[in-house]
């Protein structure tokens, strides 16, 4: 299958954007949340420069992407050390049960 043309309005400008099959809304949406985000940043800085907003809503993307996967790696890390400390009971609990029987 092949991307299809999509067009969204960021700052007024209507874009064609490549899209792939049924990921149409998504970019329909991340275009929706873009314009929102530049439209309030402009109210806020009084910067008026598409390129400047687009700039600086690309640094704060960036920002939030890292943040996120921090707190992901955070919470992986979190899990695996839980899971060793739960193989490490099971482990111990298993080696208890083997002495018991083999002792009986």
């Amino acid at each position: 299958m092949s991307n299809q043309a999509v067009e969204v309005e960021i700052l007024g400008k209507l874009t064609r954007v490549a899209c792939p099959p049924g990921q149409e809304q998504a970019l329909i949406n991340a275009a929706k949340e873009l314009d929102r985000r530049l439209k309030s940043m402009s109210e806020k800085t009084q910067v008026l420069n598409a390129e400047k907003l687009l700039t600086i809503a690309a640094l704060n993307a960036c920002y939030e992407l890292l943040e996120s996967q921090k707190v992901s790696t955070t919470e992986l890390d979190s899990i695996e050390n839980k899971m060793a400390q739960w193989s490490q009971q099971l482990d111990a609990a298993l080696n208890n049960v083997t002495r018991k029987e083999s002792n009986e």
